[in-house]
């Protein structure tokens, strides 16, 4: 028996979400913002393979970042799509002025938006004011919000270009506490669904795959893995195989239950 390679049974499939010339491939993405070292950013982005590179500002000056000269002298910046993050932000206010840095600085036109409180949680409300004056002014938005339908349908309709949603209290390692709202959005929604905060461990990953996420984001669980290369690649294989798990569908007795 001849097996075939299929672009499904590869973490780089067919696009998952585009956004104008720009093509998504890699399902895992993976947060930088809590690394002090350039070469582990490095080989945490190369093992896990991922096609996009997240970068950011604190807009209240309270946290340092890694220098991007640094990281283009030791890693190929080219060969990702630039997106920006609002995560340092603690207000709608800081997340907006972080886009405007993010734009004025780099040319950056997509946001991972975070409009999170000073407890660390997706405020959705102030999520959705920002989420509208930003796309009045042409960003392409990933917004971050607790798991509630409404809101991420509000999204959806604001003209988001995709939507990630909580599993866990970021940087906790819980995993999916609740499944029943986020396959609720992800069954809902058309634009593509992110899963990630709290997403511990490889299996946490492979759940949130094989619900039908298009993908999910891991930053915590890597940093503080005792072998962040070990980790990195435990999760790309995660996410494959939930993918490929949510493909192949479930066994028909399964669904006679």
């Amino acid at each position: 028996m001849t097996i075939q390679r299929t672009a499904s049974t590869d973490l780089r499939g067919e696009p998952w979400l585009r956004i104008g010339t720009r093509e998504f491939r890699s399902r895992l993405i993976v947060g930088i913002e809590q690394y002090d070292s350039v070469s582990v950013v490095r080989d945490v982005l190369t093992v896990t393979d991922a096609d996009i590179f997240i970068t950011t500002v604190d807009p209240d000056n309270r946290r340092s970042s890694l220098l991007l000269s640094d990281l283009d002298a030791a890693l190929d910046l080219d060969r990702f799509t630039w997106i920006g993050t609002t995560s340092f932000a603690r207000s709608k206010d800081g997340a907006l002025r972080t886009a405007d840095v993010l734009r004025d600085s780099w040319g950056i036109d997509i946001l991972k938006l975070d409009v999170r409180g000073d407890n660390n949680m997706p405020d959705n409300r102030q999520t959705i004011e920002a989420a509208h004056e930003l796309r009045a002014k042409d960003w392409s938005l990933l917004p971050f919000i607790l798991p509630d339908l409404s809101t991420a349908m509000a999204l959806q309709d604001a003209g988001c270009s995709a939507l990630r949603v909580m599993a866990a209290p970021v940087a906790s390692g819980r995993g999916i506490i609740d499944p029943a709202p986020i396959q609720e959005i992800i069954d809902a929604l058309s634009i593509p669904v992110i899963v990630e905060g709290g997403l511990g461990s490889a299996h946490h990953v492979a759940q949130a795959m094989g619900m039908g996420a298009a993908a999910t984001l891991v930053n915590t669980a890597l940093v503080q893995a005792k072998d962040p290369m070990k980790m990195a690649l435990a999760m790309r294989h995660a996410t494959t195989a939930g993918r490929c798990a949510y493909e192949s569908g479930p066994m028909p007795e399964m669904l006679a239950a």
